[in-house]
């Protein structure tokens, strides 16, 4: 048979085509090969530049620490404890970072099927302190499968044992488990058998689940810094250097991070939010000196209308109050958001320009306004700032009543008793207006009101809504409170660790659950718990082992 002059040609097309594929094949691959050590290499620049500047300040701190010999100074004890903290956010983001980068190594990265796979690390030289000798030994013993799958029925003989020891913390106290794993060989060929070493929060590190846990909940929810946390270890007999804590609260950091993805994907699924902000004094590096950056805390809680969601609270760091952060915090978000008149947020509750709805309606904050009239009233003792104040009392009243109630008896109450009452409050906030300065301070307190009335009273035609933004200030009295023991943070990272650590802890406790218990357990399971089942170890679907 004769093949036309046209088939010949198609092959060579079709070679050409494949040719062609093939190269722009491999052109992608040696694209993304050149993405990944472009982004190898920005971390390790990153991370050795972030160690000089540890080495750099502890130099300074050597100087001042030597200066300091012998007479007292309040100037040089303030830069003493500015440069501690410095250096414990440094230390705790090198760790945080190795321990990611770690994670996203394509060598990790392959069969990876756990949550958090420890890689292997070097030894440092001149290896690490002993534990010391007088803290209770508590022994644990693993025992292997005492049977050769080369000799069936041969008795096996120990040969020796290997132990590890991990120093742990338990209330007030510290103690030492003893990981004893015996070695057993066979009698007919020499097999050696031993069972596997436990997985441990941090691979070879000394640190056991509860020490880990006590240490980050001590930090974050006690507000005492790491080297303070050496002070108290060391009166019990436990040298432990500040470094060396930094780098365990660095590494847990990475640890826990998809459970804080997680947590944040909950909370922005939302229908119904609560949204604010604060400020963090954060220490500017190389000046001595602060700025302020801000910590923003986004909550749901569905408990007050008898939701059947779990409560939960992200926090997200930025160095400003500008409106990006607030996109980014709820760009996503879709429904109603609870929050103060900040502007930031005013970009969120504008219709779209295509679709003419807005991502967000707003829902302001009666306890704001609440506020601005009590602070005249407690200034001036005006009679119409408090005839306003008492005319708000029944309104507050009526959402003690109803709350935990379904939403439509919710809002058959607000439609009942609340809406007529608000609508006398206006006529009155209204004649107040007419009979005092404009630019009184009580005319400013009442027109914070008047001027979002259609955002104070929007509570009252959706009863999973609520009448004030309560439920995300609750949750920034924590990191209100260990700002002021800390003073300010070190660093913008530690901003940002330090918001992954809130969402864990005020999650914990907005589900009625103990932090430190909590971590505890969380950090013994996470090195070999399914990254496909992180939903099992979320604060409210969480169950202890064992």
């Amino acid at each position: 048979m004769q093949l036309s002059k046209s088939e010949p040609a198609s092959d060579i097309n079709t070679l050409r085509q494949m040719l062609a594929e093939k190269e722009a094949l491999i052109t992608e691959q040696k694209r993304l090969l050149d993405e990944r050590d472009r982004i190898i290499a920005v971390r390790d620049a990153e991370l050795y530049a972030k160690t000089l500047q540890i080495e750099h300040l502890k130099a300074r701190l050597a100087v001042l620490r030597r200066a300091r010999y012998g007479r007292s100074s309040e100037k040089l004890d303030r830069e003493i404890e500015q440069l501690e903290l410095v250096l414990g956010e440094l230390e705790e983001g090198v760790a945080e970072a190795k321990k990611q980068t770690e994670q996203a190594s394509p060598d990790a990265a392959q069969g990876q099927q756990t949550a958090t796979q420890p890689a292997k690390r070097a030894r440092k030289p001149g290896g690490r302190k002993p534990l010391p000798p007088h803290l209770p030994r508590e022994e644990v013993v693993h025992e292997p499968d005492k049977s050769c799958d080369a000799c069936p029925g041969t008795v096996l003989r120990k040969i020796g044992e290997d132990r590890t020891e991990v120093l742990e913390y338990i209330p007030s106290s510290f103690k030492v488990t003893v990981h004893v794993r015996p070695i057993y060989a066979c009698k007919g060929c020499d097999t050696v058998i031993q069972a596997p070493l436990p997985s441990f929060p941090i691979e070879r590190g000394r640190p056991g689940p509860n020490l880990l846990a006590h240490v980050i909940v001590s930090k974050y929810r006690d507000g005492l810094p790491l080297h303070r946390q050496r002070e108290i270890y060391e009166r019990q007999g436990v040298d432990i250097e500040r470094s060396t804590m930094a780098d365990w609260v660095g590494t847990t950091a990475a640890l826990v991070r998809p459970l804080v993805d997680a947590i944040g994907e909950h909370v922005r699924a939302g229908a119904v939010l609560h949204a604010d902000d604060t400020p963090m004094k954060v220490l500017a590096p190389g000046n001595g000196q602060t700025k302020t950056g801000r910590l923003w805390s986004v909550v749901r809680d569905e408990r007050p209308w008898a939701g059947q969601a779990a409560p939960a609270a992200f926090y997200m760091y930025s160095r400003d109050r500008k409106g990006v952060n607030a996109e980014a915090l709820l760009g996503s978000c879709r429904g109603f958001l609870h929050a103060d008149g900040y502007r930031g947020f005013q970009s969120l509750f504008r219709p779209d320009p295509t679709s003419g709805v807005a991502r967000l309606t707003e829902v302001a904050c009666h306890a704001h306004f609440r506020r601005e009239i009590y602070d005249v009233y407690e200034t001036t003792k005006a009679p119409l700032a408090k005839e306003a104040l008492e005319r708000m009392v029944p309104l507050f009243e009526i959402e003690a009543a109803i709350n935990g109630q379904a939403p439509e008896l919710r809002l058959a109450a607000r439609q009942a008793r609340s809406v007529p009452l608000l609508a006398e409050l206006k006529t009155f906030l209204d004649k107040a207006l007419d009979q005092i300065s404009g630019s009184s301070t009580l005319a400013q307190a009442i027109r914070y009101g008047t001027n979002r009335w259609p955002a104070l009273t929007r509570y009252t035609t959706d009863g999973r809504l609520e009448m004030t933004n309560n439920a995300v200030e609750r949750t920034m009295r924590r990191p209100a409170v260990t700002r002021k023991a800390f003073l300010f943070l070190g660093s913008d990272s530690g901003g940002q660790r330090a918001a992954a650590m809130y969402t864990m802890l005020e999650t914990c406790v907005l589900n009625g659950i103990d932090p430190e218990g909590y971590l505890r357990d969380v950090l013994a399971r996470i090195a070999d718990h399914s990254i496909k089942r992180i939903a099992e170890l979320l604060p409210w679907n969480w169950k202890p082992s064992g």
